[in-house]
């Protein structure tokens, strides 16, 4: 057998060489021959010789390196496989070429690719193939298990070279698949040694070896470009993502699986809402894969809140217990104690009515469904937006933007008219899809509500302002600054951080984003907002691309002072006088003097917020002091301000120029810091009422409770 060392097998040999003994009557008896052994052992060596002293360990390596598709596709182990023939068409195609009959199969993560190669799997089970492809195995190569354990230079090369020669001698039944091909170049060198892809490289060449693989667009790239012999021997088939209807149809196909293994119920059109809300939602993630997650998790919360998996373990509980009931009643009534046995029937008698009853309520709790509403759930937990605003119950609430954000905004009428209407555009699907929901440019006065329109936006769409991202510009004034917000450079420090801005989006697409006092930044930060406001997207300095499309950019502007417009004028509104034309004209002079054209020109509009009136900022007042009773709620202590306590504050801290900030200042100091004074001193404290009027020109602070102790503010 030219073997180098001696093994098992040649003690076996040997004993069939003997003339008389044991062995030889057995052989006789059962017609065995010594050419037989042989040939047994040329099959179990599979071709192998004996040159060292663990040459067992390269015998059966496919077994041990590799999972045969095929059969597992025979024992329907595979998930079903839909929509995709025109794809897997494509590699029957490649493998039956004379030469270059290696696929690898290209295509971004989730699509589908190691599918394919289970699809294919499936249609030689079925005899779907050319009769070429008739009785060939398809078998997944194992990367780890082939590289785990190789302790000593050479070892993990041996094994390769075992599992390729198992290969040769299977007379081209085999086809290997290798799973995120890219990993074979590299995989087990080592200084002064060859990578996997050499070793393979002259038996793909000579034909010897079919590999079908499969990787992603930038790791071929990467590593099989590079290698341009390597590249030469496969054949690329690109996969690439499905639209939407084909994408539902590759969930219906999945559907039975995934309700057998949660036990739901899945509605259809809870299929069509995971693709749709997976799509706008869930970005970075391909479909079907994205959409599969989300009825799978979808269906395992269900579960978990379901009541089902109890009642069965109860079941078997009380099954387990009548059973061991039953057998100690047969051993006591085997030792003659009779009363023992009378007790313990009784007892059985007591835990199978338990158990009928048990067996009752599970007939009666009825398989969960699966709605649409509880894929919004899982989206919402995904992505943070809130689950109302995913469902179509949203068209009231889109209805009634401009009330909502009233609540907050005092005035500014064209102003939060234009942004209800970008989303309302937005929610109707007439948006642009390669654009931000939005974008608008807020030029006025400081202390108009310029802010507070963004903060008031964050919080109709996500119930909660501090899902707005806010960008402070003026720590972007210098040119450097720009690789805070897309990230540093390969090779600069902070390369694996990622940037501020596009690090917030990629994590939670769906965002308001707030780029404040934008006249202060460096000119190259207009540059970035060039791309996001054009195209709806940004590559970070990673190379990854960033989408923009479900965000809405808000940008703000203090170049335009209260000097500079009047009341009751907008962007939009009528120039027919004098005054709104020269106003236009200084407008135009102060975007052109601060901002280049194609900018400008990039803005869905620009929103002139008007100076506030002193019955505004009456209506401020009222939302400001209802803010402080919100954190005396926490305390039970009540404050009651009256009309001339508020027309003292309005006139003390009305300021054309500054807008509503300096009367913001003036209640904090004269309300705020006065009550903070009394509850410190406990002049005032729980179910304390206070009612703060004006005496004598100043503000009069009047504790109504028992004991009534007036307290009055200087000026």
């Amino acid at each position: 057998m030219q073997d180098d060392f001696i093994s098992t097998e040649h003690f076996l040999i040997g004993l069939c060489q003997e003339q008389q003994g044991l062995v030889v009557r057995l052989f006789r008896e059962f017609n065995i021959e010594i050419e037989k052994v042989y040939r047994a052992l040329q099959k179990i060596r599979g071709g192998h010789r004996v040159q060292d002293e663990n040459a067992e360990q390269k015998y059966q390596s496919l077994g041990r390196y590799t999972t045969d598709l095929t059969n597992l596709a025979s024992r329907g182990k595979l998930d079903p496989v839909t929509g995709r023939e025109n794809e897997i068409s494509r590699v029957i195609q490649t493998l039956i070429r004379r030469t270059k009959n290696n696929p690898v199969l290209i295509g971004g993560p989730g699509v589908g690719k190691t599918a394919i190669a289970e699809a294919l799997a499936q249609k030689i089970v079925k005899n779907d193939v050319p009769k070429v492809l008739k009785n060939k195995k398809i078998l997944a190569l194992d990367m780890g298990a082939l590289i785990a354990g190789s302790k000593f230079r050479g070892e993990f090369e041996e094994r390769l070279k075992a599992v390729m020669d198992e290969i040769k001698s299977s007379n081209g039944e085999v086809i290997l698949f290798i799973d995120e091909l890219h990993t074979v170049v590299g995989a087990g060198s080592a200084e002064g040694a060859i990578d996997a892809s050499n070793l393979m490289k002259p038996a793909l060449s000579r034909g010897e070896l079919q590999c079908m693989g499969a990787t992603t667009e930038a790791e071929y790239k990467k590593y099989i470009e590079k290698d341009g012999a390597l590249e030469r021997r496969f054949q690329p088939v690109i996969i690439n993502e499905p639209p939407n209807e084909l994408a539902v149809e590759m969930l219906t196909s999945l559907k039975p699986r995934l309700e057998e293994h949660h036990n739901v119920k899945i509605e259809n059109n809870s299929l069509n809402a995971a693709v749709k809300l997976g799509q706008r939602y869930i970005s970075g993630r391909l479909l079907p894969d994205k959409a599969v997650d989300l009825i799978d998790e979808t269906s395992a919360r269900l579960r978990i809140e379901n009541k089902e998996d109890d009642i069965n373990l109860d079941i078997s509980e009380k099954q387990q217990e009548v059973s061991d009931l039953k057998q100690q009643e047969y051993e006591a009534s085997k030792s003659e104690d009779y009363k023992l046995a009378d007790e313990l029937k009784e007892k059985r008698k007591k835990i199978e009515q338990e158990l009928k009853d048990v067996k009752l309520e599970s007939k009666e709790t009825k398989k969960i469904i699966l709605r649409p509403e509880d894929i919004a759930t899982t989206v919402s937990l995904w992505t943070g937006i809130p689950v109302n605003n995913l469902l179509n119950d949203e068209s009231k609430k889109l209805m009634e933007i401009e009330q909502h954000l009233h609540k907050r905004v005092i005035g500014q009428n064209n102003a939060v008219k234009s942004i209800s209407d970008a989303l309302r555009r937005s929610r109707a699907g007439l948006k642009d899809p390669s654009k931000p929901i939005g974008s608008f440019l807020f030029m006025g006065p400081t202390g108009v509500g310029k802010t507070e329109l963004a903060k008031a936006l964050s919080e109709f769409m996500f119930d909660d302002e501090s899902n707005m991202i806010r960008v402070d510009m003026s720590e972007y004034i210098e040119k450097h600054s720009v690789s805070r917000l897309i990230g540093s450079p390969p090779g600069y420090v902070g390369f694996d951080e990622g940037g501020q801005l596009t690090e917030s989006v990629r994590r939670r697409p769906y965002r308001v984003i707030l780029f404040d006092e934008i006249e202060k930044a460096h000119p190259d930060i207009f540059n970035i907002l060039l791309q996001i406001l054009d195209d709806g997207r940004l590559t970070d300095g990673h190379g990854r691309t960033v989408d923009f499309t479900n965000t809405i950019i808000i940008m703000t502007s203090n170049l335009i002072t209260a000097d500079n417009i009047t009341n009751n004028f907008g962007f939009v509104q009528n120039l027919s006088d004098k005054e709104a034309v020269k106003q236009r004209s200084s407008i135009d002079k102060a975007l052109k003097n601060s901002f280049r054209p194609e900018f400008i020109n990039r803005i869905d509009e620009i929103i002139v917020f008007e100076k506030l009136n002193k019955d505004e900022l009456k209506l401020i007042t009222d939302i400001i002091i209802k803010d402080i009773q919100i954190r005396l709620d926490e305390k039970n202590i009540q404050i009651d301000l009256s009309e001339k306590a508020k027309e003292l504050l309005i006139n003390e801290g009305y300021d054309e120029e500054f807008g509503a900030r300096p009367l913001k200042r003036l209640i904090q100091r004269k309300i705020e810091n006065e009550i903070s004074s009394m509850i410190i001193s406990k002049e005032i404290s729980k179910n304390d009422s206070l009612k703060i009027n004006v005496k004598s020109g100043k503000l009069d602070f009047k504790k109504q409770n028992t004991k009534s102790k007036s307290k009055t503010t200087s000026s």
